[in-house]
């Protein structure tokens, strides 16, 4: 790219930077330091406020860059993913929203440790949301690295490595200051310039047919060079069998992944009730759904508009397919429009990295701090020793982060976003319904639950294609690959609930009926809650 992206859009991010740091600064300077502002940001937030933060949260940089260059490499098949988050948000709401605001404090191992015995459910709970964190975040490094790549020509592999170590010290620096209530300023800034650009981008590419949406697809069609089978089940996953098992595996780790997200579940302990937990999960899905109907008209404008070789040119995954939109809508390559369009939705897409990195290590320094270390530390900590404790943690996960996305910037995020969701339907979703639901759950059945889905799944992606056995793997030198499929959910979510189901039957332990009685009085009707 020339000189003027380049300039412009480091410009455009130093000023968004600028500003979310100012945030970050001003917030903790007027902090008092306790658990709850550093968790729950004081449990201040409106409900639409707390609503623009999740979908804040939850657009990432799989959604924006990810998506919709799936869509514009593989047509239909690429859509999956977009439906897959968005029909993923009626069962947090109907499910989990409300229950567990009124069930945790912040995390949550606060909701299953509440009629368990603490220490073991703590600790399984604590392991299964950093681990899972930990790989959504190196979905949001690897988009990071493949923007930086665009933006210098893809000519300096030291540049995208130093871009990511970069992320990874501004994410670290606004949860170790700021907590959740700079995170969640951060967020609702990000939502508003992520959902403006997207609205822009779409209207532009509907003005290129002039509202015809058909024509839209046919083109896209044309270009693709897979002519009507661009439109049709089957690109990506219509092949053998295991094609089509990854396609049933891909999407319920996506739809029921959600719920047992870290950074979503912590977002519900901002508002002050649950019934504002719930009406923040609505203006979410308004949010979020009409984001997700704009990735379709940019994936198929990116195919129409700059053809999907251009975009695998580019880059092989498809991150890059938007930035590329951009620039030819704002009439191409060394244009003023071209260079301007171009570096807004560059600067945006780094604003949705850095917001996102942010939650989700917030999410994961307080799992580590309010579950592992105050389990495992002998006395009483304190709740200024564990918000410590926490700044120090996001320190160390994001050094781990910024390791593994260096390792894994040739994957589609949309695709690392996919074994994040499946990791956490396996490992965190099992134990939440049983331990919402179930009056027999007990102890072992909760830690069985976890590990059950937890270690399966990450082995099963160890021995995958992604790991090794083909050019696109992490390690395409060697081969290990003895699971057939890219996502393990189709495996691993079953193993998570019959570990948890196994575990229980075969417990010693009583269940603690009045436990479990004031649990499901609270869950219902909020009485008690923190």
């Amino acid at each position: 790219m020339t000189g003027d992206h380049q300039t412009l859009a480091v410009l455009l991010f130093s000023a968004f930077v600028a500003v979310t740091l100012g945030i970050t600064t001003w917030v903790s300077r007027n902090r008092q330091g306790s658990a709850e502002e550093f968790y729950a940001g004081g449990r201040l937030f409106s409900p639409m406020e707390n609503g623009f933060a999740i979908a804040g949260d939850y657009m990432s940089a799989a959604s924006f860059l990810g998506i919709s260059g799936l869509i514009a490499l593989f047509g239909y098949d690429g859509m999956l993913y977009s439906v897959g988050f968005l029909v993923a948000w009626l069962v947090v709401l109907l499910l989990v929203a409300e229950l567990v605001r009124n069930c945790g404090r912040f995390t949550l191992a606060d909701v299953v440790a509440a009629r368990m015995r603490e220490r073991p459910v703590r600790i399984a709970a604590g392991t299964s949301s950093v681990t899972v964190s930990v790989l959504y975040l190196v979905a949001q490094m690897v988009g990071a690295g493949s923007l930086v790549a665009l933006l210098l020509g893809g000519t300096s592999e030291a540049a995208r490595s130093w871009t990511v170590i970069g992320v990874g010290a501004l994410m670290v620096i606004y949860v170790s200051l700021g907590g959740m209530r700079a995170t969640t300023w951060i967020q609702i800034v990000k939502a508003v310039l992520l959902m403006g650009g997207a609205i822009a981008l779409t209207a532009l590419v509907l003005a290129r047919f002039h509202g015809d949406f058909d024509q839209l697809l046919r083109t896209a069609a044309a270009r693709s060079g897979q002519g009507d089978a661009f439109l049709a089940p089957g690109l990506k996953y219509g092949g053998d069998w295991t094609a089509r098992f990854d396609f049933i595996s891909l999407g319920l780790a996506l739809v029921l992944g959600t719920a047992g997200l870290p950074h979503i579940l912590s977002r519900f302990y901002t508002v002050p009730t649950a019934r504002a937990a719930r009406r923040s999960v609505v203006w979410a899905i308004g949010l979020i759904g009409g984001f997700y109907l704009m990735t379709i008209v940019l994936g198929f404008g990116a195919a129409a508009i700059v053809g999907p070789g251009a975009v695998r040119a580019s880059n092989a995954a498809g991150n890059t397919a938007v930035p590329l939109l951009a620039l030819d809508l704002g009439g191409g390559l060394g244009s003023t429009g071209g260079t301007v369009l171009f570096a807004i939705v560059a600067a945006i897409a780094f604003a949705t990295i850095l917001a996102v990195v942010a939650g989700i290590t917030l999410a994961s320094s307080a799992s580590v701090a309010h579950d592992l270390y105050a389990s495992l530390r002998r006395g009483n900590s304190g709740p200024r020793g564990e918000v410590t404790v926490a700044r120090v943690a996001a320190v160390g996960i994001g050094v781990v982060a910024i390791a593994l996305g260096l390792l894994a910037r040739e994957l589609n995020v949309a695709f690392l976003v996919g074994l994040a969701f499946a990791v956490a339907a396996s490992a965190n979703l099992p134990v939440l319904l049983y331990s919402l639901f179930w009056r027999g759950f007990t102890t072992r059945g909760a830690v069985w639950a976890v590990y059950g889905g937890l270690v399966p799944a990450m082995a099963l992606v160890a021995l995958s294609p992604v790991v090794s056995g083909s050019p696109e793997s992490l390690f395409p030198g060697v081969d290990f690959q003895y699971f057939p499929l890219q996502n393990p959910g189709l495996v691993s979510i079953p193993l998570g609930f019959l570990a948890g189901w196994l575990g229980t039957v075969t417990s010693a332990e009583t269940p603690d009926a009045a436990k479990h009685a004031e649990t499901q009085v609270r869950a219902l009707t909020g009485a008690g809650a923190a």
